[in-house]
């Protein structure tokens, strides 16, 4: 028995266990090119169509990304444009109401101030008409107040209007150049 088992390892030396069979060389080549050509054929060109259909829409969402992002950008370009006008139409309304404020206030100062020049003169002139009211009345009275005087000093009725208004007229005459020169006299 040891010299079959010597025989077959003799056997076995001379064959590599590395290289296969030339029939199994043949059968797996043909197999490999009927395999090659099928996938060459039918598996290929439907990934291929599959990777130009895939990249068609990676393109067209890139194109579609770049048109959005344009129109972003030009949008907000235009709000930003928007918001620059604002600002100045709010300056501009801003310095119109100042200026419209100020008119106003001017225009209420003036009208105050010919209201009150307007009462000035209707309180000056009615204490003019007071003072000549009063000045009329206190002349009636102190001529009646004289006439009766005299009459009782006199002993005579004074009714005569003509000359009892030409003695009070000189009597408040007297009286009030008087009070004129009284003053005027201690003043030097």
């Amino acid at each position: 028995m040891l010299h079959s088992v010597i025989a077959a390892a003799a056997a076995e030396e001379s064959h590599n266990p590395l290289l296969p069979e030339w029939y199994d060389i043949i059968w797996s080549s043909f197999i490999f090119i009927v395999i090659l050509f099928f996938f060459w054929k039918l598996a290929l060109p439907r990934m291929q169509k599959l990777l130009d259909d895939r990249a068609e829409a990676i393109e067209g969402n890139i194109a579609k990304a770049d048109d959005a992002q344009r129109k972003a950008e030009a949008a907000l370009e235009q709000y930003t444009a928007q918001l620059a006008a604002a600002r100045v139409e709010a300056g501009q309304i801003r310095e119109q109401a100042r200026a419209d404020g100020q008119q106003i206030v001017a225009e209420l100062r003036e009208q105050a101030s010919s209201d009150a020049a307007r009462i000035m003169a209707t309180a000056k002139t009615q204490i003019e008409a007071e003072h000549q009211a009063a000045i009329t009345s206190l002349r009636s009275e102190v001529g009646t107040l004289a006439l009766d005087l005299a009459s009782g000093v006199i002993g005579e009725s004074l009714n005569d209007d003509a000359r009892a208004s030409a003695i009070v007229d000189r009597f408040l005459a007297d009286i009030e150049s008087s009070e004129n020169t009284a003053p005027s006299a201690g003043k030097h």
